[in-house]
């Protein structure tokens, strides 16, 4: 009987570039990769770890996100889903929030919420069934958020919401490893904050050792990230304190000042 049962799900952690993360999840067997930028590392994954790929996952128009799909194609006849928002031109199923994907050859369904902000038509992806899971681009990073290349300052406060509304145990699988320099950061902008001295300690410790710091989870981002702390008053003090802010802006016009802030840091 036990072996009817499907196999259960991993997340791959593919490094791509300087920093970038591609994500292959996979059940021993078929896989589904999320942003290859680039196509010779999955490939090398999926060879050596003898999956066939199923599906592409897409969460935005950037290239260090899409620029491996072509090369993928002629090696795979697969699906393409992403942002119907977004112009990307490879998408062969565009989604938008509301949309449901049941990944082909993969017992995995997953919900898709646009958060734009960074681009104009970006989206995240949500496993709900089974251990929780957020792949979220660019939008959210461990400690960190995307610059606003497309959107506006209340768009992404409004993505980041919604992110930080999922459960606290969802896993965060961001694109990129910036988490260190995210959390210098955030140690200027809220100094007294106990959980982030800790989170830097036991990243710097991992990064130390060659690891990833990503995923997070929902939890350890609400508690340290000042992208999801924006309306914390000491953060609108500290921003008041180093001559960002007048005072009394809301909490939107707090966001902006913190992100331009980090823009520079």
């Amino acid at each position: 009987m036990n072996s009817l049962l499907p196999a259960p799900l991993s997340v791959l952690t593919v490094p791509a570039f300087n920093d970038n993360y591609l994500w292959l999840i996979h059940d021993g067997v078929h896989a589904a990769v999320v942003d290859p930028g680039d196509a010779e590392p999955v490939l090398a994954a999926l060879r050596d770890h003898h999956l066939a790929l199923t599906a592409i996952l897409l969460t935005h128009h950037h290239a260090d996100h899409t620029g491996g799909v072509p090369a993928l194609l002629q090696h795979y006849d697969v699906p393409v889903f992403g942002p119907q928002r977004d112009g990307i031109a490879c998408i062969t199923h565009p989604l938008a929030e509301g949309c449901t994907v049941e990944v082909p050859g993969l017992p995995l369904r997953l919900s898709v919420l646009d958060v734009p902000g960074h681009t104009r038509g970006h989206i995240a992806y949500v496993r709900r069934d089974g251990e929780p899971w957020l792949f979220c681009g660019d939008t959210l990073f461990a400690g960190g958020c995307g610059r606003l290349f497309e959107g506006t300052p209340a768009q992404m406060t409004a993505s980041l919401d919604k992110l930080a509304a999922l459960p606290a145990d969802t896993k965060v699988y961001c694109a990129h490893e910036y988490t260190l320099s995210n959390l210098r950061f955030a140690q200027a902008v809220e100094p007294g904050n106990i959980a982030l001295q800790a989170r830097i300690e036991a990243d710097s410790h991992k990064r130390g050792r060659g690891e990833p710091t990503v995923p997070s989870t929902i939890a350890m981002e609400r508690n340290t990230n000042p992208f999801l702390r924006y309306a914390e008053p000491q953060i609108a003090a500290q921003l008041v304190a180093a001559g960002k802010l007048h005072g009394g802006e809301s909490p939107v016009a707090v966001f902006a000042a913190l992100r331009q802030w980090k823009n520079t840091f």
